[in-house]
Parts: structure tokens; sequence; C-alpha cells
């Protein structure tokens, strides 16, 4: 019997790159078509999104710049929205909206639809699902606990999605480094188990981690949480920045009513001026409800991690220069347009250059840029920081225009 482990499950960047990770029947299709003299057919082939998870209206676009290092090198034309870039499925007028465009001879890239879909699928998902959370809790305190819930090959594409769709730090030591941050998180109830008691393991976390670290103390692990809330806070004073509540289902009873028993608790005993995390089972349905009740944060895994991954689709909408589609598409390229006062979207034929929002009037500004020309990249590659600033810059706008999912 073989008792060897095999390598890890995963795909390197390079089988990536050399298109080992797609489905058999591109690879079968280049057969076909090359026996043919049909491969070095110019297509242009339009990215669309279908119906978002949970009946949203509008998503968040991620994972270009990793579609743009799969093109580079490639003899074809890369069109995409900004990474970051809020966009809908469908215009004002229903009709289904591109994100993007690849353009060349469909031999050049046939067998990159499978990962090119894949980068962007899910870490749009990701990013969406973030933003939605960031509406909802928007001056509240979100961090990324997702790490242990994924393959760790893509906790730092996970966290980077949720970072940029607007959460304020990452657990995971590896994906904070990619992202310039320091990584942020509390205590495990290991530590608390393994001192044997949870005022010493506060203590010696005060005692031991350095200072810049917030003072969190977890405190769910063998009392009442109102009761180690004010345990910790009589331990630890003013060092105390915040308490953690990460209660199991089984033991939850109404979350929000726990979070207004500490907070109403603390505030009496005269300790205001700490902070009411919570972990475990936040989600875009429940998070209001915490919020309402006092949580002034949230450590979040499962629900941004495994976000539903947004249905992508790769459609040829032109042939030798003709528009073409199959039944359920509109044929020929098109471009996004977006009214910088009134976020009204509309789509036109990509050859129509200037048009005015048919509701204010200002001029709309056009999404869809060629950012890979000639496998040649065409654009600068945007800091991390303006991704999530020019994230966060949307959301406040749809925020004022009252929105909603």
């Amino acid at each position: 019997m073989d008792k060897r482990i095999r390598d890890f499950f995963i795909a390197t960047g390079r089988e990536i790159k050399d298109g080992e990770t797609t489905d058999i029947y591109f690879i079968r299709t280049v057969e076909i078509l090359k026996k043919m003299g049909k491969l070095d057919t110019e297509v242009a082939m339009e990215i669309t999104s279908g119906k978002l998870p949970f009946g949203w209206t509008w998503g968040i676009l991620s994972g270009t710049l990793e579609a743009i290092r799969l093109l580079e090198g490639m003899d074809a034309d890369l069109y995409l929205m900004d990474e970051g870039t809020l966009f809908k499925p469908v215009d004002e007028l229903g009709r289904r909206m591109p994100i993007g465009y690849l353009i060349g001879k469909y031999g050049e890239f046939a067998i990159y639809e499978t990962p090119l879909l894949g980068l962007l699928c899910q870490s749009s998902g990701i990013s969406t699902y973030a933003a939605h959370l960031r509406y909802m809790a928007w001056d509240k305190t979100l961090l990324s606990f997702g790490a242990r819930r994924m393959h760790p090959a893509i906790t730092p594409m996970i966290d980077y999605a949720a970072y940029i769709g607007g959460f304020d730090g990452v657990s995971s030591v590896l994906s904070a480094k990619k992202l310039g941050l320091e990584p942020q998180g509390t205590m495990p109830h290991a530590l608390i188990i393994i001192i044997g008691d949870q005022v010493e393991a506060w203590k010696a976390f005060d005692k031991y981690i350095d200072k810049k670290v917030k003072r969190i103390a977890l405190i769910d692990t063998f009392y009442d949480e109102k009761i180690e809330a004010l345990m910790a806070a009589d331990a630890l004073g003013d060092n105390l920045f915040g308490v953690r509540i990460d209660t199991p289902k089984s033991r939850r009873g109404n979350i929000g009513d726990i979070i207004r028993e500490i907070r109403w608790e603390l505030d009496l005993r005269g300790y205001k001026h700490v902070k009411i995390l919570v972990s475990g089972g936040v989600n875009h349905e429940n998070i209001m409800e915490m919020i309402e009740a006092g949580a002034d944060g949230f450590g979040i895994g499962t629900s941004v991690s495994n976000a539903p991954t947004l249905d992508l689709a790769l459609d040829i909408v032109e042939k030798e220069g003709s528009p073409i589609a199959k039944r359920g598409k509109i044929a020929g390229r098109k471009q996004v347009y977006r009214c910088p006062k009134c976020y009204r979207y509309l789509i036109k034929p990509y050859s129509e250059k200037k048009v005015k929002c048919d509701k204010c009037g200002a001029e709309m500004e056009a999404l869809i840029k060629k950012v890979v020309e000639k496998g040649e990249i065409a654009i600068e590659i945007p800091s991390i920081e303006d991704t999530r600033n020019y994230v966060l810059q949307q959301l406040e706008k749809i925020r004022e225009l009252g929105w909603g999912g």
C-alpha cells in the first residue's frame, strides 16, 4: 500500500497559464477547428452576469487583475470594467449588460474560458457579499475570519476580495502580508481552556502581547456572556478595547438580547468605552438584528468565504466583424454607460461614444476599458487601497440614492 501523501490538490500558476485547468470540451473544440482550418476565426466574446444571489440588484466586480495576468502574453485584446466597479446585471431597459469582452482569434484563447470565468466568478461573489455587508453595517468594524473555512491555497484571494469589498481587516497572516495590513484577531477558546481560567488568560494576553494589539476578550468560554464581560472589564480596565461573543448556536438563544444585556451592564458600571464584537454565524440576513442591538463590529467567516459565486458567462457576439449570438443573447459589441449623478445604467452600441442620461441630462461615463492589447497590459494597475476606496465611494453614492440591495 502506498502511504505517501501526494501534493496538495491545487493548480500552480504555470498550470493555469498553460490552460491545464480548462474543460476538456474546449480542447476538443480546438482540435476540430484546427482540422477544419477555422481556428483563426476572429470573434468578440462578451462577459455578462446572470441573476445575482439573494435577489440583489447590484454586484462588485473583482478578479479582473488576475484575469489580466491570465491573458497577458496572448495575442488578444481584453476589455473590462475597472476592478471594484459596482455593476448591475441589466440596464434600465432590462437588457443584459456586459462587464467585458475578449477579442481576437478564437484559437488563441479558447482554452482560457474556464479559468477566466473562474477568476472572475468567485472573487466577484465574495466582493459582492462583502460590499452588501458593508452597505448594511456602514460604520461598524468588519473583519474577515474566513481562512479556516476554505482551501488554504485561496485564502489570499478570499481576503483580498473581502477587503476591497469594504471589510476593515483580515485575520490570516499571509493575506495581511499581501494586502499590506497588520493581521487582526482576538484569541481562541483554546488559550482560555489550556490556561484554565478566563481572567488569567485575559491578563496573560495583556501582559505578553504587543501593546499595539487591541485587547479584545473572548467572553463565552465558561460562564454567561454578561458575567464574563464584566469580569473582563474589571480585570483589564482601561486596557480592554472590547469583548467578543462567539457563543455556539445551541447556547445563543436571542443573540440580540444577549448584546443588549452586555451593553447595559457595561455602561451601568462605567465601561462605556468597551466595544462589543460578534463572531460565528454572522451573515447578511442577521447582521442588522445585531447592529440594532448594539454590536460594534463583527468577525465574519463562512458567509463571506463561502459567498455564492456570480453566474458569469462568456459568449460570442461577433464573428469576423459581424454581429451574431446564440438565442437569449444580444449580438454585437456594446458599451455600458453609467450616469455619475443618478447611477442610471444604459447599454449602447460600442460605436456610440457620447451618451446623455435620459433622466438627469448628465453626460454618462463609459465603464468598459481596454486592459490588455495584443497581450500587453494597457492600464496602470491600481493599488489595493485605491480599489477599496473606489468601492466605498460607490457604496456611499448608492446609500445616498437609497438603493438598498
